[in-house]
């Protein structure tokens, strides 16, 4: 079975206050999903078009297991605190076998 990943760039943070309301929430929310923290990757490095933007890797052991830790009462409530604290892209995609 495929893994799933949760991968969040951080385009712009706009209420650091916002975001670790959100930090405290959505950690035991993922965790209670099965997932696990990749990297917290504060460094990148680009290539080509690429935008140097804080990025989240949470790896769980299946894409449905990543589709319903999103869906989650705690991750919602997460999300709540988050509101319009940062401009971020997330995503929710199906790896390989």
């Amino acid at each position: 079975m495929a893994k799933g990943y949760w991968v969040s760039a951080y385009r712009t943070i706009l209420d650091p206050e916002k975001l670790a309301a959100y930090d405290r929430l959505a950690r035991p929310a993922v965790q209670a999903g099965g997932g696990r923290v990749l990297s917290r990757g504060e460094q990148v490095v680009v290539h080509g078009a690429g935008i140097a933007e804080r990025t989240i890797l949470i790896e769980f052991d299946s894409f449905e297991r990543a589709l319903a830790a999103y869906e989650s009462e705690a991750y919602q409530k997460a999300l709540a605190a988050l509101s319009d604290g940062v401009e971020r892209d997330f995503r929710i995609i199906e790896g390989t076998d």
